[in-house]
């Protein structure tokens, strides 16, 4: 019954008509695949922004192939933004202008700070993430020589079904100068996505979409 469905009575009797009414072949009903839940954390600050906000439109396109969305944007703070992103509002042109106008996303400094925003992310919005939660973190994880925040890392990995960082940066500068990426690598799955080719291709393979 959990791997393959239960009866379906009326088409089992319909195909026993063949055998005489005896039911010898049962027909189960098919399992409807559970739609999983999105959470994206999106660093939009620098030269990142672009790649967050096109993918975060993406992400609207698919928004039917979920059963839950949240959008989170963040420089070194970390704010909601689902709201701008809802059906018909999301402007391709001034989606990041807008993001970074309304919402909460720096402190009293404008340099990323990726512990300061992942630790945000675990004590705000913890309850966010559940067991059929699928996690895509955008950033090129430079931390601008602040701490990386590994734990809070680890507590979103612990609580979520899935964590992919995406990494708008060549794998080969991974580590360079103030980049954590290695760090973060070894406790989520990381992949370079530079261009809307590798972008479509990763969120194929890794979404049910």
């Amino acid at each position: 019954r959990a791997a393959r469905g239960t009866v379906d009575l009326r088409r089992t009797l319909r195909s026993s008509l063949s055998t005489g009414g005896v039911p010898m072949r049962p027909v189960l009903r098919r399992r409807r695949p559970v739609r999983p839940e999105l959470v994206l954390l999106c660093d939009v600050s620098g030269s990142v922004s672009g790649f967050s906000d096109f993918t975060m439109l993406l992400v609207q396109a698919l928004h039917d192939q979920f059963s839950k969305v949240r959008v989170f944007a963040f420089v070194n703070r970390l704010d909601e933004v689902t709201g701008l992103l809802d059906h018909g509002r999301a402007d391709p042109e001034g989606l990041g202008a807008r993001i970074r106008e309304e919402a909460t996303l720096t402190g009293w400094h404008g340099s990323s700070d990726y512990g300061m925003a992942l630790g945000e992310f675990t004590e705000r919005y913890g309850a966010a993430i559940g067991p059929r939660t699928t996690v895509f973190v955008l950033g090129d994880a430079r931390t601008n020589q602040s701490d990386p925040n590994l734990p809070a890392v680890r507590e979103i990995a612990r609580r979520a079904r899935r964590v992919y960082w995406l990494n708008p940066e060549p794998a080969g500068q991974w580590g360079t100068g103030d980049s954590a990426a290695p760090a973060y690598a070894d406790l989520v799955e990381m992949h370079e996505c530079r261009t809307a080719r590798q972008l479509g291709g990763l969120v194929g393979r890794l979404l049910p979409v």
